[in-house]
């Protein structure tokens, strides 16, 4: 029998615990910066002292530059993955990634006792959020590994990105309720993710040294395929007798990216579609919504990390993992693409909310339909997004799996930059 044909189990399912905290650790930049949004803005309100001796204090609208800033370098370097990967082992580009993530979180963590000018540190800010972002390349190399692996693990690995979010709200939340000073609390909460990423690094680098995670990714053919010929074989005890390099060492050639493309557009779209319509009004327009009970101080203290970013992404993770539970309509039904439209109606559902100074009428002022609105919005992102994930590796060809991970990547941040994009238009509107 052909040697490696039959899988090695997932002891203890270590492997999956891995691709779960290598999940995590992807988004935990982008997430720190977007649910820290309270200090950065009050920070950045601090009035300055202009030309002529008055103080000013400027908008620098910086959740929506912030969105911006940080999908315009993740596009741009995802495109770059999906040909990087055939020069640049997948090794040495996460490695990279995962250190340049630490160095700059650490500056961020830096400048919160560091007194500025808000100018530069907008600036400074802006440029970290840039040079993080740039990390799509690990976004894109995580995606390409994961697609290697049983359909299961993208689920896990698209779960981990959700808790992501979770973590860096629930740390937001934990830093707002401490008793310590503001910038000590900010100190800490920058701290995390400095320690989260070097945890996830140190994940991946063991990653290889599993059985099971070997033969996933070090297989050529899949086993399938590998047992089809045999059993197409009219010769059975021929094959028996056969060396296994003439089986194993006949690796097809790789498809173009255009051929892979043509397979997965569909779900390309969908993902890109997703993404663009959560980025358009998260955060950008959710964190204006105000509560209807101002008169409750420590509720309006909290009401926006607790409604807003942990509402997000607790039901956001909830919908990454459903997918392993059940996976509903098929990547073959016409209901799948018709559920990705309807997203579109979450849009004006949450510009109707209760945002102070609103231009549009507020038809949902209290903070439980706010609260509904968002749980829906986000299990649906959640969901529907891993779904996009987990389909596309399965319309391809077993050693197309990493082109078909990365490219799905791209669309991914293509959809995250059409959307932050749209947020200064309909932050306008409202």
């Amino acid at each position: 029998m052909l040697q490696g044909a039959t899988p090695p189990a997932d002891r203890g399912r270590v492997v999956a615990v891995i691709i779960f905290v290598l999940g995590l650790g992807v988004l935990l930049p982008w997430n720190f910066f977007i649910t820290a949004t309270q200090y950065f803005n009050k920070r950045l309100a601090v009035p300055n002292v202009t030309s002529n001796g008055t103080h000013a204090t400027k908008d620098y609208n910086y959740d929506s530059w912030m969105a911006l800033l940080s999908q315009l370098p993740l596009l741009l370097f995802t495109l770059l993955n999906s040909f990087l990967y055939q020069w640049v082992r997948e090794r040495l580009r996460v490695a990279v990634s995962f250190t340049a993530i630490f160095v700059l979180f650490s500056l961020t963590a830096t400048l919160v006792h560091v007194p500025m000018h808000s100018d530069a540190f907008f600036s400074i800010t802006m440029a970290t959020i840039w040079f993080i972002s740039s990390g799509a390349v690990l976004q894109g190399s995580l995606f390409g590994v994961v697609g290697l692996f049983p359909p299961a693990y993208s689920s896990l690995f698209m779960a981990g990105q959700g808790l992501a979010g979770m973590f860096a709200a629930v740390a937001m939340l934990f830093s707002i309720l401490s008793n310590a000073d503001k910038r000590s609390a900010a100190l800490g909460y920058f701290i995390t993710p400095c320690v989260a990423t070097l945890g996830a690094l140190m994940c991946y680098l063991l990653l290889p040294h599993l059985e099971f995670a070997r033969f996933h990714m070090n297989r050529s053919p899949s086993d399938e395929e590998k047992q089809q010929q045999l059993l197409c074989s009219k010769d059975r005890d021929v094959l028996e007798d056969a060396e296994v390099p003439e089986v194993t060492t006949q690796t097809p050639p790789r498809s173009s990216v255009l051929a892979v493309f043509k397979k997965i557009w569909l779900m390309a779209l969908c993902v890109t579609s997703v993404f663009a319509v959560t980025l358009s009004v998260f955060p950008a327009i959710t964190v204006r919504v105000q509560t209807v009970y101002e008169d409750n101080a420590a509720w309006v203290r909290v009401f926006t990390c607790v409604c807003c970013f942990i509402v997000f992404n607790a039901m956001d993770f909830a919908g990454r993992l459903a997918p392993s539970f059940v996976q509903w309509p098929s990547k073959d039904s016409k209901l799948f693409p018709g559920a990705i439209v309807s997203r579109l109606v979450f849009v004006p559902l949450l510009m109707l909310c209760n945002i102070e100074d609103s231009r549009l009428v507020v038809l949902f002022s209290h903070d439980l339909v706010f609260v509904v609105i968002m749980a829906s919005f986000s299990f649906s992102n959640g969901y529907l997004a891993t779904l996009c994930m987990a389909y596309a590796p399965q319309l391809v060809k077993s050693n197309d799996c990493e082109m078909a991970g990365s490219l799905m990547s791209f669309f991914l941040v293509l959809g995250l930059a059409l959307g932050a994009s749209l947020s200064f238009l309909l932050g306008t509107l409202v």
